[in-house]
């Protein structure tokens, strides 16, 4: 009886150490505990294995250590209550090590690696750091699955997710603040929407090259354009058909039956001279003479002008819609063939966008295994079969190629399983090669024939190795090919940028040319206004007006033996004597002899500047010019007295 009762109070004590591991100390932990890994999901862990916790934040790497590690897999309803409390949280959780980031540049360097599964400098050096020397007794807690296989596979520490470690990093991001010394709530908060708004920023950046997103739009557009036309047509038709109902019979197309409204109007008024404009629109002479004689007979009620009008620009309007609808599905296929064409030659441009769209972007299709590219687009009926347990689909958006329809009942499950196939071939080549090319997507055509024929004839197709073989030969030509007309297209930008840069080259030498002459002309300017300063005051004193000798400035540049000859022809000008009407002979003679001494003192200047060859300076002459003419005034002036 002892015994069984000890044996009870064993069992007893073992299922409350399970149950409450903090009121059991860690020695009496530590008697029944066993070291257990699996799969990251339970923990179980021996008293000589440390738990630590990584915890990445936006200011910076938290390194946490766990006080109670045992059977800590069995604590979870405990450690849910502990998160919320700081004072309980504190007791299982203590700080290791903080590495702050210094910058906002840094903690997006540092958020980018761990995004993709990197181990970053800064986070090696905080765990080469503050972790135990011996790597087998560590345990490591990491939140992201794929920075801990780094970690893993980089540093030799066994990292662990899930489980109770999501709930301990929950509370750490919780009570991170109180954590921390010098941290507080509200800067914690704004590093974290810093951090968020420049991570999302990069990311868009990162993905800005990416035209796929330009193909989700247009096919999205172009399905809504169908839905918006087929409505707005069928309501042109009931309202047209009050006054011409028979036309609704002749003409089957929407956008026809459209543009016939818009270009009819008033039926009345239709007759033999409009029939050829009507062929035009119809594409049909026969369809043509119909609607004429239709319009003749027709049961339709009258209508009113205003009522007309309305319905032809109601007409007019859905006829640009369909107008765009083409130039949109035009768009498409150009840019299908630039992202897709493997994808685009093998099931189409419209089906191909649709997978594109449907999948969110060309890499996530590229990353679906066949098996989800077949059903992509039938997820309702999948599931709605998986819960009643009934048929489970065949296909979704690739029903909408022709192969599909072109099979048999009984081989249509099987085609469309071999298509998509094909499809997630011809995806992955398109995301993944250097230079798409549409040479694989047609040599996966062809197998999708041969595979359709194989049903209906039994014709055995070729071998996928064989096929692939030619394949890369074709498709290393079409590269070569392409690569070749890309080559040529940067030569000549090249070549029109060297024209350009040689036409500015050109054009800066005559401006820089000019500019000097000018700045001389300009600098000359005040030198010949003192000149004319000095001859004007001693002419005010005089009975007569002064001349003014400089002549008007030409805009053209001169060269230096230009300079001198226009020197000598002021000097020669200003020394020459205003021709006058004197009555008196001594008059004259006055008058000569000036002439005469004027042009002896112009002479010998002309030899002192041929010999000092001083082409710039013409103050000289003038200098003597204006002496001369003093000298004359003064003469005419005694001679005035005298008589």
């Amino acid at each position: 009886m002892t015994e069984w009762i000890l044996a009870g109070r064993g069992k007893w004590r073992q299922r409350h150490q399970r149950l409450c591991p903090l009121q059991w100390g860690e020695s009496d932990l530590g008697r029944n505990s066993e070291a257990d890994n699996q799969g990251g999901k339970d923990l179980a862990h021996h008293t000589l294995v440390l738990l630590h916790v990584l915890f990445e934040h936006a200011v910076g790497y938290a390194l946490l250590a766990l006080k109670e590690v045992e059977e800590i897999s069995l604590l979870l309803p405990q450690v849910e209550e502990c998160v919320l409390n700081l004072g309980k949280f504190h007791n299982i959780v203590r700080l290791v090590a903080f590495n702050p980031f210094s910058s906002s540049q840094v903690a997006l360097e540092n958020a980018n690696a761990v995004s993709e599964g990197v181990v970053h400098e800064d986070l090696r050096l905080l765990l080469e750091t503050h972790l135990p020397s011996k790597k087998k007794k560590v345990l490591l807690g990491v939140g992201d699955p794929k920075i801990g296989a780094a970690i893993q596979e980089e540093l030799g520490y066994n990292c662990q997710t899930g489980g109770v470690i999501a709930e301990i990093l929950r509370g750490v991001r919780l009570h991170f603040h109180n954590l921390v010394k010098g941290l507080t709530d509200v800067s914690a908060c704004k590093a974290q929407l810093g951090l968020g708004h420049s991570y999302s920023r990069a990311k868009v950046k990162f993905n800005v090259n990416r035209v796929d997103n330009m193909i989700i739009q247009s096919i999205s557009l172009l399905d809504q354009l169908d839905k918006d036309i087929n409505t707005f047509s069928m309501r042109v038709r009931e309202w047209y058909g009050y006054h011409f109902p028979e036309l609704v019979k002749i003409i089957n197309d929407n956008a026809t039956y459209c543009r016939l409204a818009q270009f009819i109007g008033n039926r009345r008024e239709l007759n033999e001279d409009k029939l050829e404009k009507l062929e035009e629109l119809t594409m049909d002479g026969a369809k043509a003479k119909a609607i004429l004689d239709a319009s003749r007979s027709s049961m339709g009620m009258d209508i009113s002008a205003i009522d007309l009008i309305n319905i032809e620009s109601f007409s007019s309007r859905v006829v640009s819609l369909s107008e765009y609808r083409q130039s949109l599905h035009t768009y498409l296929r150009s840019k299908m063939s630039q992202v897709a064409p493997s994808l685009s030659a093998l099931i189409g441009e419209a089906v191909g966008a649709r997978l594109i769209a449907h999948a969110g972007s060309l890499t996530n299709l590229a990353k679906y295994p066949a098996s989800t590219v077949q059903i992509l687009g039938a997820e309702k009926a999948l599931f709605r079969a998986l819960k009643t347990r009934g048929n489970t689909p065949k296909y979704g958006l690739i029903f909408h190629s022709t192969f599909i329809g072109r099979a048999a009942a009984k081989n249509k499950g099987r085609i469309s399983r071999y298509l998509a196939n094909k499809c997630s071939i011809a995806s992955r080549i398109d995301c993944f090669s250097e230079v798409p090319t549409s040479v694989f997507g047609e040599k996966l055509r062809e197998q999708v024939e041969e595979r359709l024929s194989f049903y209906e004839t039994g014709e055995i197709p070729r071998k996928n190795l064989d096929v692939m073989k030619e394949a890369m030969v074709q498709a290393e030509e079409a590269a070569a090919e392409i690569t070749r007309k890309l080559e040529k297209q940067e030569k000549k930008r090249l070549k029109k940028e060297k024209k350009r840069l040689a036409a500015l080259a050109l054009a800066s030498p005559e401006t820089s040319s000019s500019t000097p002459e000018e700045c001389e002309e300009v600098h000359e300017k005040p030198k010949k206004k003192k000149k004319q300063k000095a001859q004007e005051v001693p002419q005010e004193n005089g009975m007569e007006e002064p001349m003014v000798s400089s002549k008007p400035k030409k805009k053209r540049s001169f060269s230096k033996e230009e300079l001198v000859n226009s020197d000598v022809e002021e000097t020669e000008g200003n020394a020459s004597p205003p021709k006058r009407k004197k009555s008196s002979a001594q008059e004259e003679v006055v008058v000569n002899d000036v002439e005469e001494a004027g042009s002896r003192k112009v002479s010998k200047k002309k030899r002192k500047f041929s010999s000092k060859e001083e082409p710039g300076s013409s103050s000289p002459e003038e200098a003597a010019g204006s002496k001369s003419s003093t000298k004359k005034k003064k003469k005419l002036h005694k001679a005035s007295q005298e008589d």
